[in-house]
């Protein structure tokens, strides 16, 4: 959700959902949200029952947002796994707000000013992914991705009883 307006060809409902600050004030109070901030001016928050509907369903969520939304969502979801995703360098990542061209000199600057105090939260983040070749940054994602899938308690619970069975067919072995 957000209080931002829509860019050119953003669709209220799959891009985001574009709302006005007494709604997403209104969500604040009732608890939707998994996290939420305030960003360049505008709110951001991420519905909880959304992300819950399909980590239950056993699906990959991932979630674009700031260090202090991941901050929250670390303390109501302490089994996620954080990505802090580097930029090669700062004037990289200034080349590539210009070459979007879709914001002023005066908000690239804040975004630049911005970018050294998200950066300055690294530490904070499981894993740190520099997004210098794109698709090796992809390919780090994926792994990221794939090992987490691998952790003993996801395969306990994805494998049940075929797991104690093992033990129970080796203890009989003995």
């Amino acid at each position: 959700h957000t209080t931002r307006p829509r860019r050119p060809g953003e669709v209220d409902g799959r891009d985001y959902y574009f709302i006005d600050r007494d709604r997403f004030s209104a969500l604040i109070e009732q608890g939707e949200f998994l996290e939420h901030a305030e960003v360049f001016g505008q709110l951001y928050g991420t519905a909880g029952s959304q992300v819950r509907e399909r980590l239950a369903a056993g699906r990959d969520v991932i979630l674009e947002i700031d260090w202090q939304g991941a901050r929250q969502v670390r303390t109501n979801l302490p089994t996620a796994l954080s990505i802090f995703i580097l930029p090669p360098s700062l004037q990289d990542l200034q080349q590539r707000l210009l070459g979007r061209g879709q914001d002023s000199a005066e908000v690239i600057e804040r975004r630049m000013r911005e970018a050294r105090t998200e950066i300055s939260h690294y530490a904070e983040y499981d894993f740190l992914v520099v997004n210098d070749d794109f698709g090796l940054a992809v390919r780090h994602l994926q792994s990221i991705f794939q090992a987490s899938r691998l952790r003993r308690e996801v395969q306990e619970r994805h494998l049940g009883p075929d797991v104690r069975g093992l033990l129970e067919q080796r203890s009989t072995e003995a």
